[in-house]
Order: C-alpha cells, then sequence, then structure tokens
C-alpha cells in the first residue's frame, strides 16, 4: 500500500511496528496518531481507521476559531481527545 496525503504507511523488516501515522499540521499545532495494523487487525482495518480519524479531525478544525492565527488551546485539547479515543 502507498502512503496518502497525511497518512504514511511504515513497514519495517526488523522493527515491531507496521501500520499507519496520521499526521496533520493546522494553525501552528501539528496532531500526529499512529494506527499499529496488530491492534486494528491488518493493514486495511488500520488504513480505514486512519482514514476515518483524518476526516473527523479535519471535520473538526475546518471551521475551529483562531486566535492570532493559531488554533485556540480548547480546539487544540479537544482535537487531541479525539485523536486519543480512536
Amino acid at each position: 500500500m502507498k502512503s496518502k496525503k497525511n497518512l504514511t504507511r511504515f513497514t519495517y523488516e526488523n522493527a515491531a511496528f507496521e501500520g499507519w501515522r496520521l499526521c496533520i499540521s493546522r494553525g501552528g499545532t501539528t496532531f500526529t496518531k499512529y494506527f499499529p495494523d496488530k491492534k486494528f487487525g491488518g493493514a486495511r482495518k488500520s488504513l480505514d481507521a486512519a482514514e476515518k480519524g483524518l476526516a473527523a479531525l479535519k471535520g473538526m478544525l475546518e471551521g475551529a476559531p483562531r486566535v492570532k492565527g493559531k488554533l485556540s488551546p480548547t480546539t487544540i485539547k479537544k482535537s487531541e481527545a479525539l485523536l486519543s479515543n480512536l
């Protein structure tokens, strides 16, 4: 599988981690979440979970209020909570 925008595939022959990494930057803040194949039951299922997480996060950040061009602290906390619950 190939990487997609904001989603990167990690497959290492000698490492314990195989899965997808969601990474998106908005308003001066970078959000990152890993979706391991072992936890989600395979590469396709972890990709599906990562895509759903990316869509939810983008939806939250689209109309988010900004303070001096940066995301508000409340929006950052809500986004981090969303990612931790995935």
